[in-house]
């Protein structure tokens, strides 16, 4: 039986490795924009890796805190959580001095028709946020789809390879990443760019999209016939064991999992899991935004959780009456329009 309690559970028992990088990351640790659909968990991952640890090390969390349920459950966990709006100039500029930040502020759904609230949040507060803390380490999410469309026959697209953004969403990514640049050439900040493809929760995600559009008989597309995701588990790991590895040029990392997955492949499977045909729409297309982190599985290792068995407890999760975050992915855009 699946419950939000157990998915918690899973989501932050750190593993030995991280256990291990915990101890190696010196200094607090301080996460800006942690009220998100990621942030609670990897909050407390990463104070249970210091528990673990047997260590002493402050996990602050930042966020305008309009979850209740988030912030009450970092609370409850030991995190130090600090309510404000980080594009409050003087606010922002009064928060502790810390040795490596993990920023997750941004802004994506929404952007159609408020794109100056979009550019505001992803490319004006990292400009402040690089002045205010240019003596940390600082881990920056991106996004994957700051990188072209790509035909199948390619592959996923690499670090090395050029970026292409779609839409002003994707842009202002771009522009969140530059400022961080700019902070690692001219400072010396040490930055690594974490581009993320689809973390998977449960409670929301791509495949919680499809489960979704089979249960309510919403045709799903095939115009994009394949996507890359990750437990987020893992990609919370990643995203602390990262601080290990800024640098000064900064560096940049793909982060998803080693599987291109077939959208309806992966629908007919969950389908099959909750007793109800998909309903498919449009002619299988060649091409999509899929992303190679091979160079993550070389630093951090495998994820621990394979796409198969997430779809199984996608299914699950969902039959045995889950709370869901009602937060679309909107995976099957492909004119940047969000």
């Amino acid at each position: 039986m699946w419950t939000e309690e157990k998915l918690n559970d899973m989501l932050t028992t750190p593993s030995y490795n991280l256990i291990s990088d915990i101890v190696k990351i010196k200094g607090n640790i301080m996460i800006l924009g942690a009220g998100g659909k990621m942030g609670p968990t990897l909050a407390v991952l990463t104070k249970n890796a210091v528990k673990k640890a047997g260590i002493k090390k402050k996990v602050f969390a930042v966020s305008r805190g309009s979850d209740a349920i988030a912030k009450k459950y970092m609370l409850d966990n030991g995190i130090e959580v600090i309510s404000m709006d980080l594009l409050d100039k003087e606010k922002l500029y009064s928060l502790p001095d810390v040795e490596n930040i993990i920023y997750m502020a941004g802004k994506k759904f929404g952007t159609d028709g408020n794109e100056w609230q979009t550019w505001a949040m992803n490319s004006t507060l990292p400009a402040f946020t690089v002045d205010k803390f240019k003596n940390s380490n600082i881990v920056v999410f991106s996004s994957g789809n700051i990188y072209p469309i790509v035909k199948l026959s390619e592959g996923g697209c690499r670090e090395c390879d050029k970026i292409g953004p779609i839409g002003e969403y994707t842009m202002s990514c771009l522009a969140r990443e530059r400022a961080f640049e700019y902070a690692a050439n001219t400072y010396g900040t040490k930055v690594l760019i974490y581009r993320l493809n689809f973390a998977v929760d449960l409670r929301y995600g791509v495949l919680y999209d499809l489960a979704h559009k089979i249960l309510n008989n919403i045709p799903i597309s095939l115009s994009t016939p394949c996507f890359n995701f990750i437990w987020q588990g893992s990609a919370n790991e990643i995203a602390i064991r990262s601080l290990l590895h800024a640098s000064s040029p900064m560096k940049i990392m793909n982060v998803t999992g080693p599987e291109t997955v077939s959208i309806k492949k992966a629908a007919a499977e969950l389908g099959e899991y909750l007793g109800k045909e998909p309903v498919f729409a449009d002619e299988p297309g060649c091409d999509a935004y899929l992303n190679d982190a091979s160079l993550a599985m070389e630093t951090f290792g495998y994820p621990s959780v394979s796409a198969k068995t997430l779809i199984r407890w996608q299914a699950e999760y969902i039959l045995d009456g889950g709370r869901t975050l009602e937060k679309p992915t909107h995976f099957e855009e492909r004119k940047g329009s969000y």
